[in-house]
């Protein structure tokens, strides 16, 4: 990881343009009363720049790839928060689709990412990534 900045990575530049298309997106009038939607949409946006820079700047491939996960997962957020947006016709189809694809394109540069840096990771540190990958998604799971 030496020698590159997470603003060099290009899944960064993608989450970046996503979040700036979300807050664009909630300014606009047909969405401004609906502060839990516009609450939700640009937090979950933040959270996909935000894991991937705290995660490279942890410094070590297994807390990176922790924190893509985690960046990858609110990308499906935004992804699934943009189906809200077009269901009470806040965005246009064209605004659904732009946030779709950036979405998509976070996603699978974060999962690149994940796969190509766990190549590095030792046996042990895999088992551990994935006890921490199923602990996530069970703690974020409630029965219904």
């Amino acid at each position: 990881m030496a020698g590159q900045s997470f603003e060099e990575l290009d899944c960064w530049k993608v989450a970046r343009e996503l979040c700036v298309e979300v807050y664009a997106l909630t300014r606009n009038e047909s969405c401004r009363r609906d502060y839990g939607f516009i609450d939700q949409i640009r937090r979950a946006s933040v959270s996909v720049m935000n894991n991937i820079a705290e995660g490279y700047e942890r410094g070590s491939d297994k807390e990176f790839i922790k924190f893509l996960y985690i960046a990858k997962a609110s990308a499906g957020e935004v992804r699934s928060m943009s189906y809200v947006g077009i269901d009470q016709h806040y965005l246009t189809e064209s605004e659904f689709e732009k946030l779709q694809n950036l979405c998509r394109r976070s996603s699978a540069l974060c999962w690149s990412l994940i796969k190509s840096r766990s190549k590095s990771l030792s046996p042990l540190s895999k088992i551990v990534l994935a006890l921490f990958v199923f602990l996530h998604h069970t703690q974020t799971l409630r029965p219904l």
